[in-house]
């Protein structure tokens, strides 16, 4: 087994474990508000996260600016436009592709 799958096994138990501590904590109560509206926030926080650092820190260490930051900024502009997710999805991956080819 290499390192990485150990990773991905260590990561799949610690999901499992998290997963089933909640419902033990709580019992059968249901959470305040206020602490659901929180986790209803944690998912998109952590992935906007991550798509900022792998947009322009990566592998590299320094902060870079390349085509996926074009793609990024025609998403968010996509986004803004309120245009459906395809869409959104389309302008980004263009956008990227252009650049790229252009450079």
């Amino acid at each position: 087994m290499t390192g990485i799958w150990l990773v991905v096994a260590v990561l799949c138990a610690g999901t499992v474990a998290i997963k089933a501590v909640g419902p033990l904590a709580l019992g059968g109560r249901r959470p305040s508000e206020r602490a659901l509206a929180v986790i209803a926030l944690v998912a998109p926080a952590l992935l906007a996260g991550l798509i900022v650092y792998e947009t322009f820190i990566g592998d590299g260490g320094g902060v870079r600016v390349d085509a996926r930051v074009v793609g990024l900024a025609a998403a968010l502009a996509a986004a803004a436009a309120r245009l459906p997710m395809l869409a959104v999805l389309l302008a980004a991956a263009a956008a990227t592709a252009l650049v790229r080819a252009v450079a």
